[in-house]
């Protein structure tokens, strides 16, 4: 009688993502379906048969440390491929490191995976494991992206993003929200709504309608942030949904009084970049300041906890004291959450480039540093303000004890989003607690960004 066959141990595979949370929904779309062809994950170059680089191409400083990442995975393993945004200058990478094997673009899924079985063929089929594996996640288990669209119909003179990943295309409808209802029920308690503009889901699809739960669906934002309002936990609980990279369109105001009722966080991420009227129209940018002025105040009135966030660009090409002033003044009224700075940078291929009277960079750092302890003002007060409430808190990590046993967590409060905003701080919690579990918590102190405090 012969020996049974053995199966060869199933090829690794590395992965090093780089930018924003769109990239990383591009790497856990791509190792699940390098999962699907037999291939198995290695937390660490030593153990990889090929490590995957996911760059990031918007700003040179981006460039640089994706250059770097891909020479560290090469001295560190050898046997490279290289995706991502930074993907779209294949020769300034096969000028920095010409050992890497291939060189795909931003979401060119299928042509990463064909790299992969090239240069690591598969050593088992996909029908090895006949159950169904799960999507791979690159975040924690309570927290998930969602990616609505790719690319973006916008032509803001400081950026290529659309040079990078093309024009709008929406997902339909159906397919986000069914995405959404399986994470939810895999236990994801947090669902984060991204894309380059999430207003202007479904502009490219004429805002085609899908049939979902028995009704017609529109792909836009209003009808996707009500159907996300619908979602429940195992547990029966609505999970938070948190909208980011919103341009303040007329619609926006639609999706306020989901939040009042508790179906949607009350956070909204919008990218104003600026205030000053002139820098805007340098910037190609599709707002109106003033206006969205008064509907701040109107969206507060209607939903008194929601957190708006944003980032500013100082330093723009033409930006003058004048201009930067409007912008401080601007801030002082608006009352923004939470606010992240950025000076003026250079980026090879924008328009931005060309436009006359740069700033200094002295003069860069000087706006910087009065934008960044304005904003931190603000930041202080509000959070101050927060003393003495009950805030549910997202839990994200739980401590060791310390040498008098006690336990502390951090998590965040619907104000926070991961990664980019500030943290909650609580002492002594019960040594059951764990990461996702959403608990209420009395707010005891507040610093500069963070809440500190205790469960209630």
């Amino acid at each position: 009688m012969s020996n049974p066959t053995t199966l060869p141990d199933a090829k690794k595979v590395g992965m090093v993502s780089l930018g924003c949370p769109k990239a990383l929904v591009d790497s856990e779309r791509i190792l699940t379906r390098l999962r699907a062809d037999g291939y198995a994950m290695s937390p660490d170059y030593a153990g990889a048969d090929v490590v995957l680089v996911n760059t990031c191409g918007f700003l040179d400083s981006a460039k640089e440390e994706s250059l770097a990442a891909i020479g560290e995975a090469i001295s560190e393993n050898g046997r490279v491929i290289v995706t991502g945004c930074m993907g779209e200058e294949a020769d300034a990478i096969r000028a920095a490191h010409p050992q890497v094997l291939a060189v795909t673009g931003a979401h060119q899924y299928e042509q990463v995976v064909e790299a992969v079985h090239e240069h690591a063929p598969p050593s088992q089929g996909p029908f090895v494991d006949l159950i169904p594996q799960p999507d791979v996640k690159l975040t924690p288990r309570h927290y998930s992206y969602l990616k609505i669209s790719e690319g973006c119909n916008h032509s803001c003179s400081f950026c290529i993003i659309p040079d990078l990943r093309g024009k709008l295309a929406s997902r339909r409808i159906d397919a986000v929200l069914r995405e959404a209802e399986k994470l939810v029920a895999a236990g994801t308690k947090e669902l984060l709504v991204i894309s380059q503009d999430t207003s202007a889901y479904g502009v490219d699809t004429r805002h085609e309608a899908k049939a979902w739960k028995g009704r017609e669906v529109r792909a836009h934002m209003t009808d996707l942030a009500r159907e996300l309002g619908q979602l429940r936990t195992p547990d029966g609980k609505t999970p938070w949904v948190r909208l980011h990279y919103v341009y303040p369109y007329p619609h926006v105001d639609q999706v306020i009084p989901l939040m009042a009722e508790g179906l949607l966080t009350p956070y909204l991420d919008i990218p104003f970049q600026h205030a000053a009227p002139s820098v805007l129209k340098s910037m190609r940018r599709p707002a109106n300041e003033a206006k969205v002025l008064d509907r701040i105040k109107a969206w507060r009135d209607i939903c008194p906890d929601i957190a708006i966030r944003s980032s500013f660009v100082v330093g723009f090409p033409g930006e003058t004291e004048a201009d930067f002033q409007y912008l401080l003044d601007w801030l002082e009224e608006a009352q923004l959450d939470r606010v992240g700075g950025f000076r003026f940078e250079p980026v090879e291929g924008a328009r931005a480039n060309d436009l006359p009277n740069p700033v200094p960079e002295s003069l860069k750092e000087e706006r910087y540093a009065r934008l960044m302890e304005a904003t931190t003002r603000i930041s202080a007060a509000k959070l101050q303000a927060k003393v003495g409430r009950n805030l549910p808190v997202i839990i994200d990590e739980v401590g060791e004890p310390d040498e008098d046993g006690d336990v502390g967590a951090t998590g965040r409060s619907q104000a926070d989003a991961p990664e980019i905003d500030g943290a909650v701080y609580l002492r002594n919690v019960p040594e059951t607690l764990a990461a996702g579990d959403i608990v209420n918590v009395t707010v005891e102190d507040a610093d500069e960004h963070d809440l500190f405090g205790v469960i209630s």
